[in-house]
């Protein structure tokens, strides 16, 4: 069933919004300040390709005083927005039943949007 979500998600846009947050992460790793920015914005780019397969878990680490630093400027520079329109998409296919486990997906690339930094994706075939 994984797999079939995962299909109709590429299909029905999964696939571009990936490519999209592969292209960020390139434009962000050009400069030394950007590379952890890029590094997160890949790994939210490897979770969109396979969200249904992803679980988000807390780092052992994450009250490093580091990620607390790097998530709020994350957040202020553009994650409230990334998570925002997570969020947006998630309440449109909620419109509809057989967009419900679509919506749900969007909820977990959302709550990852927020805070990147101290998090990881656990990805399971």
């Amino acid at each position: 069933m994984k797999l079939i979500g995962n299909i109709l998600w590429w299909i029905f846009g999964g696939f571009v919004t990936a490519m999209e947050y592969f292209l960020a992460s390139l434009a962000l790793m050009v400069t030394i300040v950007g590379i952890p920015f890029g590094i997160q914005t890949f790994k939210i780019g490897v979770m969109t390709l396979f969200p249904f397969n992803s679980t988000i878990k807390d780092k052992s680490n994450k009250n490093n005083i580091l990620s607390i630093i790097m998530n709020i400027i994350w957040f202020c520079i553009g994650g409230v927005w990334i998570a925002l329109t997570h969020v947006v998409f998630a309440a449109l296919l909620t419109i509809t039943i057989i967009g419900i486990p679509f919506a749900k997906q969007h909820i977990k690339l959302a709550r990852i949007a927020f805070f990147p930094f101290g998090k990881e994706i656990v990805t399971k075939y």
